[in-house]
């Protein structure tokens, strides 16, 4: 139960720190990855989830996926994007014959749950 919590805990950290870095870094994609940490933190600490869903900065961005306002879709866009270049530089990279299942497999569900969130409507 502890390697779970640690493996949680370590992947939303990860996951909000790319999130935070994409508020400033305007190719970077902020939405799905504080979502992202926030789906992790729930996973593995009731703290670190009520820490990311009051903290100012990212607060807005639970309040909006937990009362279903929906995503932006220049931001399901450009985070699908920036998922699919991310995966392909990284099989690029590495060259690990199990990366070439692995991560496509990866890229397929993420694509799926970021195309499942409902899209905000542009008057809110």
């Amino acid at each position: 139960m502890y390697i779970k919590k640690l493996f949680f805990l370590s992947l939303g950290s990860t996951f909000l720190g790319i999130g935070a870095i994409g508020i400033v870094l305007p190719l970077l994609p902020t939405t799905p990855f504080v979502l992202a940490a926030f789906v992790c933190f729930t996973k593995c600490s009731k703290k670190a989830e009520i820490w990311v869903s009051n903290n100012r900065y990212f607060g807005s961005y639970i309040e909006n996926y937990k009362h279903k306002k929906g995503v932006p879709w220049d931001v399901k866009v450009k985070s699908i994007l920036f998922l699919w270049f991310s995966l392909m530089a990284s099989l690029l990279f590495f060259q690990q014959d199990h990366l070439f299942i692995i991560l496509p497999l990866v890229g397929l569900g993420v694509t799926a749950h970021i195309l499942s969130f409902k899209t905000q409507d542009e008057s809110e």
